[in-house]
């Protein structure tokens, strides 16, 4: 198995960023494994995916894998870095999936971890810091990606909090429950 790292945090703390400084760290070649879909007709949105390809250098290969992650992860090739951006985002565009079905994707995707040989580094949005959501759909992205994230912290090391601008490595600094 690779090295599997976790990189987490709040919107817009700089986490992405220090995914991609990782990965250039790895001195692997590196996958970046876009989870989000374009939509032309969401001008801010395609903003935002742009600053994250700008911020990428040119020699990376980029796959659009919105949904089929573990069957991404599974076809990586040895001696290769996955940035996987982002969880939040992923877990977003499986979010009609019945509870069964989603537990069955969730124990795929752990059970795919320790047969790849490539490096991950996972990047996953914090949620539920604040506000109970006030609706059924966003408890579930909530407590989706929440748990996702929680099952991922207990096999990824290190595991990295950026918040305020600031990189913590919780591996160091924290005890797993």
């Amino acid at each position: 198995m690779g090295k599997v790292i976790l990189v987490t945090g709040p919107a817009r703390s700089g986490k992405s960023e220090w995914a991609e400084t990782l990965a250039i760290k790895s001195g692997k070649p590196v996958v970046y494994v876009a989870t989000a879909t374009e939509n032309p007709e969401d001008t801010e949105w395609q903003q935002r995916l742009q600053e994250h390809q700008k911020r990428r250098p040119s020699h990376w290969v980029t796959l659009l894998v919105p949904v089929e992650l573990s069957t991404t992860l599974a076809d990586a090739q040895p001696n290769t870095c996955l940035l996987i951006d982002s969880l939040g985002t992923w877990v977003a565009n499986l979010l009609e999936q019945d509870e069964d079905t989603w537990r069955n994707t969730l124990t795929e995707l752990l059970a795919t971890l320790p047969l790849v040989a490539a490096n991950i580094i996972f990047v996953a949005e914090e949620t539920g810091w604040g506000v109970v959501p006030a609706y059924p759909l966003g408890r579930q992205f909530r407590d989706r990606l929440g748990c996702l994230v929680r099952q991922l912290g207990a096999v990824c090391e290190p595991v990295y909090l950026v918040t305020g601008g600031h990189v913590l490595n919780l591996s160091l600094l924290g005890t797993p429950l």
